[in-house]
Protein backbone atom coordinates (compact mmCIF):
# COMPACT_ATOMS: atom_id res chain seq x y z
CA UNK A 1 0.00 0.00 0.00
CA UNK A 2 1.39 3.47 -0.98
CA UNK A 3 2.22 6.32 1.78
CA UNK A 4 -0.21 7.91 0.24
CA UNK A 5 -3.25 5.76 0.47
CA UNK A 6 -1.65 5.32 4.33
CA UNK A 7 -1.83 8.66 5.12
CA UNK A 8 -5.06 8.85 3.71
CA UNK A 9 -6.49 6.23 5.84
CA UNK A 10 -5.11 7.14 8.89
CA UNK A 11 -5.97 11.43 8.49
CA UNK A 12 -9.83 10.24 8.05
CA UNK A 13 -9.49 7.99 10.71
CA UNK A 14 -7.71 10.93 12.41
CA UNK A 15 -5.15 8.09 13.58
CA UNK A 16 -2.41 10.01 14.93
CA UNK A 17 -0.30 7.24 15.56
CA UNK A 18 -1.28 5.45 11.81
CA UNK A 19 -0.54 9.27 10.59
CA UNK A 20 3.32 9.28 11.87
CA UNK A 21 3.97 5.76 10.90
CA UNK A 22 4.11 6.92 7.62
CA UNK A 23 6.99 9.05 7.98
CA UNK A 24 10.65 8.49 8.80
CA UNK A 25 11.83 9.95 12.16
CA UNK A 26 14.41 12.31 10.05
CA UNK A 27 11.94 13.55 7.79
CA UNK A 28 12.58 17.29 6.23
CA UNK A 29 9.29 19.45 5.15
CA UNK A 30 9.59 22.09 2.67
CA UNK A 31 6.41 24.68 1.70
CA UNK A 32 8.17 26.31 -1.14
CA UNK A 33 5.63 29.38 -1.86
CA UNK A 34 6.21 29.70 2.25
CA UNK A 35 9.88 28.90 2.98
CA UNK A 36 8.96 29.86 6.97
CA UNK A 37 7.00 26.80 7.32
CA UNK A 38 9.89 24.18 6.70
CA UNK A 39 10.57 22.07 9.58
CA UNK A 40 12.89 18.48 10.39
CA UNK A 41 11.76 15.86 12.06
CA UNK A 42 8.53 13.82 13.23
CA UNK A 43 7.99 15.34 16.32
CA UNK A 44 6.76 18.71 14.68
CA UNK A 45 4.65 16.28 12.20
CA UNK A 46 3.07 15.15 15.71
CA UNK A 47 2.36 18.61 16.84
CA UNK A 48 0.96 20.29 14.03
CA UNK A 49 -1.62 17.02 12.78
CA UNK A 50 -2.84 16.61 16.62
CA UNK A 51 -3.83 20.52 16.40
CA UNK A 52 -5.46 19.96 13.33
CA UNK A 53 -7.26 16.99 14.44
CA UNK A 54 -8.11 18.79 17.86
CA UNK A 55 -8.94 22.09 15.83
CA UNK A 56 -11.06 20.01 13.10
CA UNK A 57 -12.77 17.15 14.33
CA UNK A 58 -14.74 16.14 11.21
CA UNK A 59 -10.95 16.73 8.74
CA UNK A 60 -11.70 14.65 5.84
CA UNK A 61 -8.83 14.02 3.40
CA UNK A 62 -9.96 12.84 -0.29
CA UNK A 63 -6.52 11.22 -2.39
CA UNK A 64 -7.40 12.48 -6.27
CA UNK A 65 -4.50 10.76 -7.72
CA UNK A 66 -1.27 9.09 -6.84
CA UNK A 67 1.96 8.04 -8.35
CA UNK A 68 5.01 6.35 -7.09
CA UNK A 69 8.11 5.66 -9.24
CA UNK A 70 11.96 5.63 -7.73
CA UNK A 71 11.55 6.75 -4.49
CA UNK A 72 9.18 9.24 -5.01
CA UNK A 73 5.45 9.66 -4.70
CA UNK A 74 3.07 12.38 -6.00
CA UNK A 75 0.03 12.82 -4.37
CA UNK A 76 -2.89 15.15 -5.18
CA UNK A 77 -5.08 16.14 -2.09
CA UNK A 78 -8.36 17.63 -1.01
CA UNK A 79 -8.86 18.63 2.84
CA UNK A 80 -12.20 19.46 3.79
CA UNK A 81 -13.89 19.73 7.43
CA UNK A 82 -15.39 22.81 10.19
CA UNK A 83 -12.56 24.63 11.96
CA UNK A 84 -12.76 25.08 15.49
CA UNK A 85 -13.87 28.64 14.83
CA UNK A 86 -16.96 27.20 12.86
CA UNK A 87 -15.11 28.66 9.64
CA UNK A 88 -14.92 26.27 6.52
CA UNK A 89 -11.66 24.40 6.09
CA UNK A 90 -10.92 23.92 2.23
CA UNK A 91 -7.76 23.14 0.98
CA UNK A 92 -6.19 21.31 -2.05
CA UNK A 93 -3.19 20.97 -3.94
CA UNK A 94 -0.26 18.40 -4.04
CA UNK A 95 2.62 16.74 -1.93
CA UNK A 96 5.63 15.45 -3.71
CA UNK A 97 7.42 12.83 -1.54
CA UNK A 98 10.42 11.19 -1.04
CA UNK A 99 10.06 7.42 0.06
CA UNK A 100 12.39 5.19 2.01
CA UNK A 101 11.12 1.64 3.57
CA UNK A 102 7.50 2.65 2.54
CA UNK A 103 8.05 6.10 4.93
CA UNK A 104 8.19 9.73 3.93
CA UNK A 105 11.87 10.61 3.98
CA UNK A 106 10.76 14.73 2.69
CA UNK A 107 8.72 16.49 1.42
CA UNK A 108 7.39 19.33 -0.42
CA UNK A 109 3.54 20.09 0.08
CA UNK A 110 2.00 22.95 -2.50
CA UNK A 111 -1.17 22.40 -0.41
CA UNK A 112 -3.21 25.92 -0.21
CA UNK A 113 -7.14 27.12 1.06
CA UNK A 114 -9.44 27.03 -1.64
CA UNK A 115 -10.27 30.31 -2.90
CA UNK A 116 -13.49 31.57 -1.67
CA UNK A 117 -14.03 34.23 -4.60
CA UNK A 118 -12.75 32.98 -8.44
CA UNK A 119 -11.60 35.48 -10.67
CA UNK A 120 -11.98 34.30 -13.95
CA UNK A 121 -8.33 33.16 -15.68
CA UNK A 122 -8.29 36.68 -17.61
CA UNK A 123 -7.80 38.47 -14.17
CA UNK A 124 -5.26 36.31 -12.77
CA UNK A 125 -3.31 36.90 -16.17
CA UNK A 126 -3.06 40.17 -15.86
CA UNK A 127 -2.43 40.12 -11.83
CA UNK A 128 -0.01 37.78 -12.52
CA UNK A 129 1.71 40.13 -15.50
CA UNK A 130 1.66 43.46 -13.21
CA UNK A 131 -1.56 44.65 -15.33
CA UNK A 132 -4.73 44.94 -13.11
CA UNK A 133 -6.83 46.75 -15.74
CA UNK A 134 -7.70 45.97 -19.35
CA UNK A 135 -6.15 49.76 -20.20
CA UNK A 136 -2.48 48.96 -19.35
Amino acid sequence: MSVAVRLRDAMNAHDLEAFLACFHEDYQSEQPVHPGRGFGGREQVRANWSTIFAGVPDFAAELRSSCEEDGQEWSEWRWTGTRADGEALDMAGVIVAGVRDGRMIWGRLYIEPVEVVDESIDAAVRKMAGRSSEGR
